[in-house]
């Protein structure tokens, strides 16, 4: 190759950033995202009365420009948070700035996105996983994001009364409206009559293993856009995660997008939490009456604490996050917080190095019980007894996560 074509292909420079290391979001779709996810639900100031902090316009654009500028471009919100609020400030930066096509803009349907709205006086139609909620919800977004497309649109949660045939139908319809990688435009004029760049790829949220199976293998089975990504309550306190939901992952190829990572906050040093006391800050409530830690969740921030040392880390919440992406593959923590210098403390997750005796650690402070049959039969990384008296065997290796390097 000549010179001038050995310039002219250059590859980028590793960037200083590690949020600007980019990886493929899942064996199923191949876009290109920052590891860590900047949710959204704090950004608005709707959901103050309900114990969460606010955020304004201004200091909403300030987080959102940091996580830009630090290389961020994976974008979680829903079609409800700060009761429309979120998208709509979203939608507002991201036009203004003239960044919609660099970011990956993830949201939800199926829940009641018009609760806060006095003016509709029905709104049974706003919710659940039903054809017209995703519409209607679909529609909303769009025009509160301000644009023609939903690069990663969920379901939120399931709500047991939709058949997953409805659901997965309903959607691949959305995908056929849109800009797919896959799929060609095809005007449905009983919708629109148009062609509309609706969405890309879909997920599913807090929803059981089994649907997801059952939801990807009719999609196999009658050519539909099968789910790419699943999102669910995760952390090193809560990890039931562990026991259905990421198995059901790998075997189907999907990312998985842990929330409540920071287990609502409450993953915090004694003097933090005596810093909060003082200056009457507290903490969220929205989902929980008491803002202080209880007896285990100061035990678990002391183990973060005591390896956050061992690692030299700053910040006991960068070890929470790192042991999250360092357990499994195509992990995409979703971090929220209102504050820039939260968002710079939790970035350091990028830069740690767990040792297995760490994750041993960490997971020796709460017992976790993967059940029957795991109890029975093992999850599948070691030939169990039932195997094993049968003669030697090599296991294969497994695909292991990305671990940071030492730049």
């Amino acid at each position: 190759m000549s010179k001038q074509m050995s310039s002219f292909w250059a590859p980028v420079p590793k960037p200083s950033s590690r949020l600007a290391r980019y990886r493929a979001l899942s064996p199923h779709a191949g876009v290109h995202v920052s590891p860590l996810q900047l949710g959204a639900m704090s950004i608005g100031d709707k959901w103050e009365k309900f114990g969460m902090g606010s955020m304004d316009k201004t200091s909403s654009f300030k987080l959102l420009d940091a996580f830009y500028d630090a290389g961020g471009n994976f974008i979680d919100t829903a079609n409800n948070y700060q009761d429309q609020s979120s998208e709509e400030i979203i939608g507002e930066w991201a036009e203004e700035r003239g960044i919609r096509d660099q970011l990956v803009i993830a949201t939800k349907y199926t829940t009641n996105y018009q609760r806060g709205n006095d003016a509709i006086r029905q709104k049974a139609s706003y919710t659940g996983n039903n054809v017209k909620s995703m519409y209607l919800s679909v529609e909303a977004s769009l025009k509160k994001l301000r644009t023609s497309y939903i690069d990663i649109l969920y379901v939120h949660w399931w709500d047991w009364d939709t058949s997953v045939e409805e659901v997965m139908n309903g959607l691949h319809v959305l995908v056929q409206q849109g800009k797919v990688l896959y799929l060609v435009n095809v005007p449905i004029s009983m919708l629109t009559g148009t062609f509309v760049n609706v969405y890309r790829w879909q997920g599913i949220s807090d929803s059981p293993a089994w649907v997801v199976s059952k939801a990807n293998q009719y999609a196999r089975d009658h050519g539909k856009s099968p789910f790419v990504i699943y999102q669910g309550a995760w952390n090193v306190m809560l990890r039931d995660f562990e026991r259905d939901i990421i198995p059901m992952a790998h075997s189907e190829g999907l990312a998985l997008a842990p929330w409540n990572v920071l287990a609502g906050g409450k993953i915090r040093t004694d003097e933090e939490e005596e810093r909060r006391r003082q200056t009457g800050e507290k903490g969220r409530m929205l989902t929980n009456p008491s803002w202080e830690r209880n007896e285990t969740e100061r035990a678990m921030s002391a183990a973060l604490e005591k390896v956050a040392k061992e690692v030299g880390a700053k910040h006991i919440t960068a070890v929470a996050i790192a042991y999250l992406m360092q357990k499994t593959p195509y992990v995409f923590p979703i971090i929220g917080g209102r504050k820039v210098e939260q968002l710079e403390a939790n970035l350091e997750s990028l830069a740690i190095s767990l040792t297995p005796e760490h994750v041993k650690y960490l997971e020796s402070i709460i017992p976790f019980d993967a059940g029957f049959p795991t109890s029975l039969i093992g999850d599948g990384k070691q030939y169990n007894f039932l195997l094993s008296n049968a003669g030697y065997f090599e296991k294969q290796p497994q695909e292991k996560p990305i671990v940071p390097d030492d730049d």
